[in-house]
């Protein structure tokens, strides 16, 4: 399993947008724009190819078809906080594929396995071939 080298982002290639949150909380969340869309944009970035590659492939719903991972974070009252969830959220994202998944070796049932088997519809057939008629 190869293991790509960690990256850093650019803040320029990072876009912020502050929105209202959703939800119950009284006035403050009529008033306030705590939330944060945060977008960036995979084929745009500084991002080695491989990660790009790989993020493009994911099959993830925040990651538009055009490339742009869009992310929304309201879980805490305060701007600040809400950004750096988003933030966090991204590099989480960015290093989920950041390892290539494992490679699968094909393998074969072993032959007691094979042997149960055939065993065991050899059984089945003999009790369901009790079940026809009876002949004189």
């Amino acid at each position: 399993m190869s293991r790509l080298p960690p990256v850093t982002l650019s803040p320029d290639e990072i876009e912020f947008s502050a929105i209202r949150a959703q939800g119950a909380g009284g006035q403050n969340v009529n008033k306030v724009s705590s939330a944060v869309h945060l977008r960036f944009d995979i084929p745009h970035s500084s991002l080695p190819d491989e990660y790009k590659e790989r993020l493009l492939a994911l099959n993830d719903q925040r990651i538009s078809k055009d490339g742009v991972v869009v992310i929304k974070a309201q879980q805490y009252r305060s701007l600040e906080s809400n950004r750096a969830d988003a933030l966090q959220r991204l590099m989480a994202l960015i290093e989920s594929v950041a390892s290539a998944p494992s490679v699968r070796h094909a393998t074969k049932p072993s032959y007691s396995s094979r042997r149960k088997r055939v065993d065991s519809k050899v059984r089945r057939g003999a009790i369901k071939a009790l079940r026809g008629k009876v002949s004189e």
